[in-house]
């Protein structure tokens, strides 16, 4: 059939800029590509619709047309606008025709993003953070999915990595076909449905989160090192501040993929139980994916509440090993001050201006003074010595 033709394997590399809208036939016995737009609905199995999101707004009219001829349902406009906006959080929304799934993935880092030209919904995503690369990295887009029954159709950035590597390992996941020298990948399944699909996208995503969490751990155990040095003197006050910004950002961005994906999972409860086995099975392998998908978030949600908490008991600790310091000098040098002040006293005694004063007119009256001064002097540093008032306080 004209709609199960594969198009040549294209680098993903060009596939993001050359193919903003990529078409895709999944059946159980594999996956075929296809080059337009199919004008009915597949007999069996389902179509993904992988469309960027500046290529969404400009072919929307024959999308919204394609999806009444596939699903015999349009997007509403609010829906739309939603799968437009590129600031929107994560949020999930349904209609008695479909569902819509707004996901935050972790954005592309700046040197690893393609020159493509942003759409005007992409334009106003806001500029990436100075600092170190791992804090950059939490910059996020939002990838929109729109469920239907035999079709789902996503909306990506421009610089979509997600959407070319699934792609990849779909084509792969595909049977052995002899005339094109292709295997199927060992182990690969393929989606038995597109809320499957979408499951799977979305774990992907949340795979990132993980992922960043090994870094965001590395990069502040080495701040927290800097910080309890207590000799050094740390200058990353400003990376730090960016680095508590993050991370308090992240929290709040893994508090919405919470939510969005139980509401998700409370509507799956709410679905009719299927009359055969079959369907069952993939309803409930569909909640057993949701709550898996659901487990990996909250740990993200956990792990990044820990590092923010790390990250200010480092800061008080920096700044308790700071006080201490400053404690042992000023003590030090209060004994020190306590030990010359009866010198200071001796000495002045003795530089009054009276005419009669003791030990004034003795030949040996200086170095009775000096003496006394001496012992008092040694008594006092043999006395803060035993008190500890002159040690210094241990740090290991």
């Amino acid at each position: 059939m004209k709609q199960e033709q594969r198009q040549p394997p294209v680098s993903p590399s060009s596939a993001a800029g050359a193919r903003p809208l990529r078409i895709f036939h999944i059946q159980p016995t594999g996956v075929a590509e296809l080059s337009e737009l199919p004008e009915a609905p597949p007999a069996s199995g389902f179509l993904w619709l992988a469309c960027a999101r500046a290529a969404f707004q400009e072919q929307l009219p024959t999308l919204q047309a394609a999806l009444q001829q596939l699903a015999g349902m349009q997007l509403v406009d609010l829906h739309v606008s939603d799968l437009l906006n590129a600031q929107l959080p994560s949020r999930y929304d349904y209609t008695s025709q479909y569902d819509l799934l707004v996901f935050r993935r972790l954005a592309t880092t700046p040197h690893a993003a393609p020159p493509d030209e942003p759409s005007p919904a992409d334009a106003t995503h806001p500029a990436k953070r100075s600092g170190p690369l791992v804090l950059r990295r939490i910059d996020t887009n939002p990838v929109g999915f729109a469920l239907l029954d035999q079709v789902l159709l996503t909306v990506h950035p421009a610089d979509c990595a997600v959407r070319e590597a699934y792609a990849a390992r779909l084509l792969a996941a595909a049977p052995a076909d002899p005339r094109e020298g292709r295997m199927p990948t060992p182990g690969a399944r393929v989606p038995a449905n597109p809320a499957d699909l979408m499951l799977r996208l979305v774990n992907t995503m949340v795979d990132g989160y993980l992922d960043l969490r090994r870094d965001l751990t590395r990069q502040l155990d080495h701040w927290q090192t800097e910080l309890l040095k207590p000799r050094a003197r740390f200058v990353n006050w400003s990376s730090l501040l960016d680095a508590r910004m993050a991370l308090h950002n992240l929290d709040e961005i893994c508090e919405d993929q919470r939510s969005a994906i139980q509401d998700w999972i409370d509507t799956l409860e709410t679905w009719a139980p299927p009359d055969t086995p079959a369907g069952a099975r993939e309803l409930d392998l569909l909640k057993v994916r949701s709550r898996d998908v659901l487990e990996h978030i909250e740990r993200v949600v956990h792990h990044v509440r820990r590092l923010e908490q790390s990250t200010e008991t480092a800061v008080q600790m920096h700044f308790s090993v700071q006080s201490n310091r400053t404690n042992d000098i000023m003590r030090t040098l209060t004994a020190l001050t306590a030990v010359f002040l009866p010198l200071n006293l001796i000495a002045g005694i003795f530089g009054m201006n009276f005419e009669f004063v003791p030990l004034i007119h003795k030949q040996d009256g200086f170095w009775w003074a000096t003496g006394a001064m001496s012992v008092i002097a040694v008594a006092l540093v043999l006395l803060f010595w035993r008190k500890r008032y002159l040690a210094r306080t241990s740090t290991r």
